[in-house]
């Protein structure tokens, strides 16, 4: 888990436009030529909102409404160590009655954009938190423009569900590392999106296939994920874990070059959230063609138990690793939740004839050597 840099000038809105009156009480402020926000350049309708009623917001701060041709933008600068950049920020809007891709928007830098759209039921608060992984560059030429747009809807002309957008916070990792122990270089969740400050909620984090494009370093996303910090849900260990919320299927996926003749452990803990996520967790562990269902029991107050598998590779190819959940489990305040999953081992055990083969392979040379003096 990362801190975020400071990246982005006024990355939470809480600097006000320009030419504004100290004494506004209005909560939505048209923006035009005249008043702009410090930091930020935008076209089209944009909104500068303060939280009040009918708006939550994070920390009760301030924040920006995109109408249907509305969008903000903002350049920001690479470092000459090569990093790869992820992006996180709140999504939300005016009613309760706007998720379902109502509430949607687009958020892009050059080669790469995604549209998220607020889901619901994935929190107590009517914002969600997300992230998008924006790309990785290595040069102080490097000039990345971050773009936000709102995007048209069904229900476009519905001025509660236009998006209301806050808290763009970016944070730089360096590239993955691996350890002895472990095949597997981010097996912890600890290189992740960075959570904001004031968010109790987690982090959504979007199926990813790709895992060059995935906000979790080291990992393809399945279905929807939350992220979570260890400030404000139990983790297993460390500081960050994951949290399988949307049921069908949530996971997580590698796929890895397998050796035949070895044998390989997977092994993980698998808790609760102490989120009153209560009932039985169901997880699927998936190596090549193996499968094995792991259940626990939870009563929703944070424990955890590890879990274990071994696998013999017949062949030496890639091969799929996954962890995933099926099962749908909610809390008593209708909030989607499920299985924690955290620091996920994946070691390999050369087998008896393996060793066999290279003890004699050794010895071989040995007796090569002593000939030849």
């Amino acid at each position: 888990m990362s801190n975020a840099a400071d990246i982005l000038h006024n990355p939470d809105f809480e600097i006000p436009p320009t030419n504004t009156t100290a004494n506004s009480t209005s909560q939505f402020m048209l923006l035009t030529k005249f008043n702009t926000i410090p930091g930020w350049s935008f076209n089209g309708t944009v909104w500068y909102v303060s939280s009040g009623p009918n708006i939550s917001l994070p920390a009760n701060g301030h924040a920006v409404q995109l109408a249907e041709n509305g969008k903000i933008n903002q350049t920001f600068g690479a470092t000459d160590d090569y990093r790869q950049y992820i992006l996180t920020f709140t999504l939300t809007a005016r009613g309760d009655d706007c998720f379902n891709n109502a509430t949607a928007v687009n958020v892009s830098v050059p080669e790469r954009s995604r549209a998220f759209s607020i889901l619901g039921h994935f929190g107590k608060n009517l914002w969600e938190t997300y992230a998008f992984y924006l790309g990785d560059w290595g040069s102080k030429r490097d000039s990345i423009k971050l773009e936000i747009t709102g995007v048209t809807t069904n229900t476009a002309s519905n001025i509660t569900c236009w998006p209301i957008v806050d808290n763009f916070l970016i944070t730089r990792h360096v590239m993955p590392r691996w350890y002895d122990d472990n095949i597997l270089a981010n097996g912890g969740f600890e290189v992740g999106p960075a959570f904001i400050k004031n968010s109790s909620e987690g982090i959504l984090l979007n199926e990813e296939p790709e895992i060059f494009n995935s906000p979790m370093q080291g990992w393809s996303i399945i279905g929807i994920i939350k992220y979570i910090d260890s400030s404000h849900y139990k983790v297993p260990e460390g500081r960050a874990a994951i949290e399988l919320v949307s049921g069908s299927p949530s996971g997580i996926q590698i796929d890895l070059t397998l050796t035949v003749g070895s044998t390989y452990s997977l092994e993980f803990m698998m808790g609760d959230a102490n989120d009153s996520c209560v009932g039985d967790f169901i997880v699927y562990a998936q190596i090549g063609t193996t499968i094995q269902n792991f259940t626990v029991k939870s009563n929703g107050t944070g424990s955890a138990q590890k879990q274990f598998m071994t696998f013999e590779a017949e062949f030496t190819r890639l091969t799929s690793i996954s962890i995933t959940s099926f099962n749908e489990t909610r809390t008593n305040d209708n909030v989607l939740c499920g299985p924690v999953i955290d620091n996920v081992i994946f070691r390999a055990s050369v087998s008896y004839a393996e060793k066999m083969k290279q003890y004699i392979g050794v010895l071989s040379l040995l007796l090569t050597l002593l000939i030849l003096l």
